[in-house]
């Protein structure tokens, strides 16, 4: 019998040697605990705002800048402050008219943590205080504007023409992977 446990011993090391090296594989790539670590800053000009040289610099939703002369300066819609929620989160949020009678999200001085997954949302739920405003944020209407182009900085992103700002009151940093808000702002019209 004991010859038995002998052979059997370093079968069972093996095998959970190999099951360990994948569980372990696995939560490195789920959670990506290395992004806490990690910043990443963007500095996006603000769409329509006066260039050098006499012209106004637009940012494209997109990402593209581009040049465009007499253009109109954005019409600011609503605007908010982010609150902390899963993470840290500061910055201040604004919804943008540009000329053509596209709308932008622009974030302005935000400072978050970073992580995996993150999103911008629009929602139509209300920003909540501490960790009953965590999760809200999925459970009614939303859009999803995009990943989160860096935890830090300024940044644009494009709205949809056919999202109806009157449907949705607040922004919402999403993790997608847990569910969860790092930070929200309440929308408040100008």
């Amino acid at each position: 019998m004991s010859r038995v446990r002998r052979l059997l011993r370093p079968r069972y090391l093996v095998t959970a040697a190999v099951a360990g090296a994948v569980l372990v594989g696995f939560g490195l790539y789920w959670f990506q605990p290395w992004k806490l670590w990690q910043d990443e800053t963007v500095r996006e000009a603000a769409p329509g705002v006066s260039a050098p040289g006499g012209g106004t610099a637009s940012q494209e939703p997109g990402g593209g800048a581009g040049e465009r002369t007499g253009a109109a300066e954005p019409k600011a819609l609503a605007r908010g402050s982010f609150i902390s929620h899963e993470h840290a989160t500061r910055g201040s949020v604004q919804v943008l008219e540009l000329a053509d009678g596209s709308r932008v999200l622009r974030l302005t001085d935000l400072d978050t943590s970073n992580g995996p997954d993150l999103r911008v949302w629009i929602t139509d739920a209300p920003v909540k205080e501490g960790t009953a405003g965590w999760r809200v944020f999925d459970d009614g209407k939303y859009v999803s504007l995009g990943k989160l182009k860096g935890n830090k900085g300024d940044q644009n992103y494009a709205i949809p023409a056919d999202v109806r700002l009157d449907d949705f009151g607040s922004v919402s940093i999403w993790c997608d992977r847990f569910d969860v808000s790092f930070g929200a702002a309440e929308l408040k019209a100008v």
